[in-house]
């Protein structure tokens, strides 16, 4: 069983990469083969749309044939069991690096023609597979219950269409800051998030262990 896992935030050691490491650590004491890699340490763009994956007998094994940075790790995904990706929310979306692997991942995994057998578009990736999403937001879980529930929805709903399976987990009212007076700040309650920080992230961070090994069995 492998798994891999990718943090779709610029920052390390902050809300979602923690909730990455414990989804890592739950897969681990599955006894799954694991590796979490940070899509901000490499450079690459979204999807070119030059449909080489589309061609007829195209030779790429549905994997974007586009190479650069990402390619090593469309491959790793290609090869996984599991796949479990991590990201804040930006502006009522996930960050632009996980969009863009989300993008190329999925859009050269099938064709533009419908399998008889599953009335579903035809693969090219073969195999499926269990994903994952774990969203971090600073907003509440209004937000969840709202417009960026939808989104994230809409998408987990693609990747588990296209891949086999997707779950989400989120983290909401997250903590920004290591210091709040640094920062203007001032629409948010420096004591409340810190009591969130205290009270819930441990229970969010234990949701996404549980995911990690729920995948992984």
């Amino acid at each position: 069983m492998k798994a891999l896992l990718l943090n779709g935030s610029p920052r390390k050691n902050w809300n979602t990469h923690k909730m990455l490491l414990e989804a890592e650590r739950g897969a681990k004491e599955i006894g799954a083969e694991t590796e979490l890699i940070h899509l901000f340490d490499l450079k690459y763009t979204d999807c070119k749309s030059c449909f080489a994956c589309k061609l007829k007998n195209n030779k790429t094994s549905g994997i974007c044939a586009v190479r650069d940075d990402l390619r090593p790790v469309l491959e790793k995904a290609a090869e996984a069991d599991v796949v479990i990706i991590g990201s804040p929310i930006y502006y009522g979306n996930l960050t632009g690096q996980t969009l863009a692997f989300i993008n190329r991942f999925l859009f050269a995994s099938a064709v533009y023609e419908n399998d008889p057998a599953t009335g579903k578009a035809r693969k090219q990736l073969p195999g499926t597979k269990k994903c994952g999403l774990i969203v971090t937001m600073n907003a509440g879980q209004a937000a969840v219950n709202g417009l960026y529930g939808q989104t994230v929805g809409t998408l987990s709903w693609t990747i588990g269409h296209l891949m086999g399976s997707c779950e989400t987990v989120y983290a909401c009212d997250t903590y920004q800051f290591s210091d709040y007076n640094k920062y203007y700040a001032g629409m948010w309650d420096e004591r409340h998030k810190a009591e969130v920080r205290e009270k819930q992230f441990p229970i969010d961070l234990q949701n996404a262990y549980e995911l990690g090994k729920r995948l992984c069995q």
